[in-house]
């Protein structure tokens, strides 16, 4: 009989790969991340360091809003705490068909539908709307959860390189005429803050016969000079754009994420979108939230416009200290990645950065391709000059 301590190890090949990871500069632990004041996520403490925040997505400052923060408690009065059950089984309250209502108008499209989360959102609508025999296209660096959904759902998939719309012609030109076709890119590009041609894409799309899907995660909220509803909006491509799928996790300071587009669509989905059909649907707090948000973004410009102000003083002041090199400038978005390369070093000036007093992740593969990785700066409206020209100075002094 073999004894316990002769018995062989079952976990010693997770062990082998966390020990393997460790050596790479690869090994990812969660960092404890804590406000200093209630009115704000950009003081914090980052394993008990105190730090300005340049990690988060809340590009408008909205998640300490007190008119989301109001309109969360109120929905948690008057439909409780949580929602039960999927909808398909426990129904759909007013709240949630008055969001859904409002999406499809932010979005201008005829119909819209709130999911989960952005991954699961984008999984789910991958499978529903693909299948074997179809052909999707996808920018080499789309976001993960776009190149999972393309993957599960067992269509021909191709992926283009990285904005080069020439490459995803020649691609298109491949694909037999009578398939079902799907162009499938991020608007905004959440490690590198760029994002294609979108009126050329569509343009070559149509050329073509394919439907295109925009992942509008990183746009929402930001782009568009009436509804601020993101890049189509920006474009004026809303009515030419199949589905956008977007999150009110990022710009519109809560959690969850959507998809619009036409009505025939949207139906599909909630008859195939696994990730629907089979999930316990959003908390009341969290619809109140985001019904909130689409509300504030569209009347009050002033987070986004001191948003865009931070991002050109990022951006001077980033000139000013020679960081061009290491920089995409002029910057497009509010994500700006400091290319480092080895993925050692990043974890190494990323520390450094944190005892400075600045949080600013560092971004390894596979999140970003072999070779690239970078510290990941996320400007929010509630970063002010001061914290902006701090966090420069010290770019500067450890990467240079």
């Amino acid at each position: 009989m073999m004894t316990p301590s002769s018995a062989p190890d079952s976990l010693s090949p997770y062990r082998d790969d966390l020990s393997e990871r460790e050596k790479s500069g690869q090994l990812r632990r969660c960092k404890l991340v804590e406000p200093v004041e209630a009115a704000s996520n950009i003081d914090v403490q980052v394993d008990g360091q105190a730090a300005v925040n340049f990690s988060s997505n809340d590009y408008l400052g909205l998640s300490r809003d007190k008119r989301l923060q109001e309109a969360a408690i109120q929905a948690i009065r008057r439909y409780g705490t949580g929602s039960a059950a999927s909808r398909l089984i426990s129904g759909t309250n007013e709240l949630v068909a008055t969001l859904e209502h409002q999406l499809a108008e932010f979005k201008q499209a005829e119909a819209a539908m709130v999911f989960n989360s952005g991954y699961q959102a984008n999984v789910s609508i991958l499978q529903a709307i693909l299948e074997p025999g179809d052909w999707v296209f996808c920018d080499k660096l789309n976001h993960a959860s776009l190149m999972d959904g393309c993957l599960l759902s067992g269509a021909r998939w191709t992926r283009y390189r990285h904005l080069d719309l020439e490459n995803l012609e020649a691609r298109l030109k491949k694909a037999p005429a009578d398939v079902k076709k799907w162009v499938v890119t991020d608007s905004v590009f959440s490690m590198d803050g760029d994002y294609p041609d979108l009126t050329a894409l569509v343009d070559i799309a149509d050329q073509y016969g394919a439907l295109v899907m925009i992942d509008e995660a990183h746009a929402t909220g930001l782009y568009g000079d009436k509804r601020s509803s993101g890049l189509c909006e920006q474009f004026g491509l809303s009515e030419r754009i199949a589905l956008q799928m977007g999150t009110f996790s990022k710009a519109l300071g809560g959690a969850g994420a959507y998809v619009a587009g036409s009505r025939v669509l949207i139906d599909t989905l909630i008859n195939k979108a696994r990730g629907f059909i089979y999930s316990t649907a959003l908390p009341p707090a969290v619809i109140g939230t985001a019904l909130k948000a689409i509300e504030v973004v569209q009347s009050d410009a002033e987070p986004k416009r001191r948003l865009w102000q931070n991002v050109a003083t990022f951006e001077r002041l980033a000139r000013e200290a020679g960081l061009e090199a290491r920089l995409s400038l002029p910057l497009s978005s509010p994500i700006i990645p400091l290319l480092i390369g080895d993925s050692s070093e990043t974890l190494r000036i990323s520390q450094q950065l944190l005892e400075a007093g600045y949080f600013a992740q560092g971004i390894r593969p596979p999140t970003v391709p072999p070779g690239t990785s970078r510290l990941r700066i996320a400007l929010s409206a509630a970063h002010s000059e001061l914290q902006i020209e701090g966090l420069v100075m010290a770019l500067a002094r450890l990467s240079g």
